[in-house]
């Protein structure tokens, strides 16, 4: 494990803690990669994830430019691979049965606020802001976008792209990229208070939420009911949930 990445476990919650301030909080490679790692390994031992980073930013996006570091202009399948670690990072915080909680403080730009987005539930300080900036970078924004697409309304996800303004806290709430606002001074125990209101859901409840808010968006409607029906009957039937 690296110094800008503390993994911690406390009872049954994975804390996952980005801590590189002097740089905002910016990810490497290897950086998402011990992300990518604990967002995995998590389900093992935990029933919940916490996000968070330290210092006056949440994340300042990805360190290392965003292009592959080749003299020469790399082919299209190399330079596939290059992002696809970040692709992967996505999908972790996707493919995890656990809920993921956030903690955004400050800034929370280009890969930052994928991250806020993506988080199940995200809670921001009433002084954080968020934005996209790749094409003021001549950077293709659809690595970040599909982070977004399936948390943001269209039209929030092309004035974030096309503008690459920052939007504040309240502007976030109203388009989902967040879940709630909190008063700087008490974003702590606003996290602490929303980690103990869901730590109290039995086990196959929390999983079946995650499972079905994550897959149930974007089906035809007739298959969402199936696959709701199927989850309520299974899911009510469980021991867990009589205790």
């Amino acid at each position: 494990m690296s110094d800008t990445v503390i993994i911690e476990k406390k009872d049954d919650i994975t804390w996952i803690t980005i801590d590189n301030p002097d740089n905002g909080n910016k990810v490497n490679d290897a950086m998402n990669l011990e992300l990518i790692g604990a967002m995995d390994g998590a389900a093992a031992d935990s029933r919940l994830i916490v996000l968070q980073s330290t210092g006056p930013d949440f994340s300042m996006g990805r360190d290392g430019g965003g292009k592959p570091p080749h003299v020469v202009a790399p082919e299209a399948y190399d330079m596939r691979d290059f992002f696809d670690t970040v692709f992967n990072f996505y999908d972790a915080f996707r493919r995890t049965p656990l809920p993921v909680i956030g903690k955004v403080q400050g800034r929370a730009s280009g890969f930052g606020c994928a991250m806020a987005a993506l988080c199940d539930i995200t809670i921001g300080a009433d002084t954080s802001s968020y934005n996209v900036p790749e094409t003021e970078h001549r950077i293709m924004p659809t690595m970040v976008m599909s982070a977004l697409i399936d948390r943001l309304p269209r039209k929030a996800i092309t004035y974030m792209t096309y503008t690459t303004d920052y939007i504040d806290a309240q502007h976030a709430l109203s388009i989902g990229l967040i879940s709630a606002i909190a008063p700087e001074a008490e974003l702590d125990t606003a996290l602490e208070d929303t980690i103990q209101k869901v730590a109290r859901i039995p086990d196959p409840a929390l999983r079946a939420v995650k499972e079905f808010a994550t897959n149930g968006i974007g089906l035809p409607m007739p298959q969402a009911e199936t696959y709701a029906r199927s989850l309520h009957a299974m899911v009510n039937s469980s021991s867990k949930m009589r205790k």
